[in-house]
């Protein structure tokens, strides 16, 4: 395709806009990456249709990325077509398009579907309006091994071609619910068996007394989990080797984060969860985290006014993963 001005190239620059979008239930993958896993998924889902619709290409980058050529022909993709760099730029949302466009179908699924497969850890979206950060945390929730991410309805696009080229391809390994309703979604975690866990930079709970209320399960019931400090590291001033503050007797759990909890619950870190991440202005209403089984902290050592959402969505995802998987 040589022509920038051709009906087709402008049809799949209009997905740049979510009106298109929602109209064909289909996005734009840009760059290698996006593309190779959108690919991946593809050849696992053909029962469906699939995932990818057309795939655009540059001759310069099937040659730089042979790999990817040979996937387009194992996984039968439905249509391929060579482009000219100028057809590629008119098509992209990137200033520096990097050779390959990808149109793909949706991928959300509903509550209904993602709830009954007992998932034990999930990101909750709620009013995260940057596509940045949006995608930041899926990214993050994918590399912590979470089973979902869900998305309120007032929360950004997850295919808006910024979020989606922030996944770096997480994108397409982990399950979508977008467009959740607030009302009642906090009880239908719960009866999907999850702690509601909302990370509010307020809260009465710090995530270092959660991991280390966990650490001192595993020690005193004989856990497998190492929870000793690495060797050669000096434990923090006040802290034990083991992870748990001085002062607390030898074989006694220590469970302050059992006390603290505002619901009257028990809040295990190595219990499966729901962490509610915030707006990044206004952060989670009060009414929201005040409804969670626990209002959870992360600290601050330094002099940071906080942290960003995405920064302490993966704090918090990942300290639930380690405590889940030592259990």
């Amino acid at each position: 395709m040589t022509n920038t001005q051709a009906d087709r190239v402008k049809e799949v620059a209009r997905l740049a806009g979510r009106p298109s979008r929602l109209r064909r239930r289909e996005f734009l993958a840009e760059g290698p990456q996006a593309v190779r896993e959108a690919l991946r998924l593809h050849g696992h889902r053909q029962d469906d249709g699939g995932v990818v619709v057309d795939v655009y290409a540059t001759a310069e980058a099937l040659d730089r990325h042979p790999d990817i050529a040979e996937q387009l022909v194992a996984v039968d993709a439905p249509a391929v077509r060579r482009v000219t760099a100028d057809v590629l730029a008119a098509m992209s949302s990137t200033v520096t398009p990097q050779g390959f466009i990808a149109v793909c179908r949706f991928l959300d699924r509903s509550l209904d579907d993602v709830l009954s497969t007992a998932p034990r850890l999930v990101a909750v979206l709620v009013e995260v309006r940057d596509p940045g950060n949006a995608g930041t945390i899926i990214r993050a929730a994918d590399s912590a091994g979470a089973d979902a991410v869900i998305l309120t309805g007032a929360s950004v696009d997850p295919y808006n071609p910024k979020t989606v080229r922030s996944t770096v391809g997480s994108l397409f390994h982990l399950p979508l619910v977008i467009g959740a309703e607030l009302d009642g979604l906090q009880d239908r975690l719960r009866s999907a068996g999850l702690t509601v866990l909302a990370a509010d930079g307020y809260g009465p709970l710090s995530l270092d007394d959660l991991q280390d209320a966990s650490a001192s399960r595993r020690l005193t019931t004989g856990g497998q989990g190492n929870a000793a400090a690495p060797t050669g590291k000096k434990p923090a001033s006040g802290v034990t080797a083991a992870g748990i503050p001085a002062g607390i007797p030898a074989g006694v759990p220590f469970d302050r984060a059992d006390a603290e909890s505002g619901a009257g619950r028990s809040v295990r870190l190595e219990d499966p969860a729901a962490w509610l991440f915030g707006n990044e202005a206004q952060g989670l209403a009060p009414e929201i985290s005040a409804a969670a089984d626990a209002r959870v902290a992360v600290p601050i050592y330094g002099n940071a006014e906080s942290l960003n959402v995405g920064t302490a969505a993966t704090v918090c995802l990942y300290a639930s993963a380690r405590a889940q998987r030592l259990d």
